[in-house]
């Protein structure tokens, strides 16, 4: 994480809502959606990483569009987070996908069973 990076916390009620918001983040700020975190009831929480200006911009536009549809929850940001606060982030947050540079999960895919002859 770059010393001037802030994050960006919108939480959403179901992952359609989560994809959606995902979505508008990425296209409407520089930003980079570091994490999705599954909480219990159905919360989901993307977190956006990026220069403040961009995670504040990325939140509210995910916000204004989701919360059209009442699948908005909460949202936060913070500014140069402390390294506790990311350690509490990537260790402490329910069942969590952590997103690589390609945004794609680095969880490695399960492999297939079945073979080729």
């Amino acid at each position: 994480m770059n010393q001037n990076d802030s994050k960006g916390f919108i939480e959403t009620i179901g992952l359609v809502a989560a994809i959606q918001a995902a979505d508008v983040m990425l296209k409407s700020a520089n930003v980079r959606v570091e994490a999705v975190a599954n909480a219990d009831g159905g919360l989901i929480t993307v977190i956006c990483t990026g220069d403040l200006a961009s995670c504040n911009a990325a939140v509210d536009a995910a916000k204004a569009t989701i919360s059209t549809t009442d699948t908005y929850f909460n949202s936060n940001q913070i500014p140069r987070p402390d390294s506790d606060v990311q350690w509490l982030i990537s260790d402490r947050i329910g069942s969590m996908v952590k997103l690589g540079e390609t945004g794609r999960s680095q969880t490695p895919a399960k492999e297939s069973k079945k073979t080729r002859k």
